[in-house]
């Protein structure tokens, strides 16, 4: 059902409960073959939103990879900053076409060792999750 992707992939987070609401997300982990994990800040409007309708879409574009899951979200665990959500996959939409293929995704890096470091503990509990 869901490919896989490198970790770190950024990828968008798409959700309702109003105006469409679309975010980049860069934890987001494929633990199944239908199951995403991934973390979202407390204070993200995006949390908020999926709270109220857990109805969400997640695009995900990296080498060789074009898609989008289709999902309804839960959120799993929380801490003091962050909750950590699983995407429950109800259909994936392969955007892959023989003429043309992704080459590389959104490349992007930490500019700061605090959120470095922050990150690869959250990535850690994704992958425990």
């Amino acid at each position: 059902m869901l490919p896989e992707w490198p970790d770190g992939t950024v990828s968008v987070l798409c959700t309702g409960a109003g105006a469409p609401h679309a975010i980049p997300v860069s934890t987001a982990r494929r633990s199944g073959p239908g199951t995403i994990h991934l973390a979202l800040a407390l204070s993200r409007e995006s949390l908020a939103r999926l709270r109220e309708d857990p109805r969400c879409a997640l695009a995900v574009h990296a080498p060789g990879v074009a898609v989008t899951a289709h999902a309804r979200a839960t959120v799993v665990d929380a801490d003091e900053r962050l909750a950590y959500l699983r995407l429950d996959v109800d259909a994936v939409q392969d955007h892959g076409q023989p003429t043309f293929e992704i080459e590389d995704g959104v490349r992007w890096h930490w500019t700061d060792d605090s959120a470095q470091a922050a990150d690869a503990a959250v990535r850690a509990k994704l992958r425990e999750l």
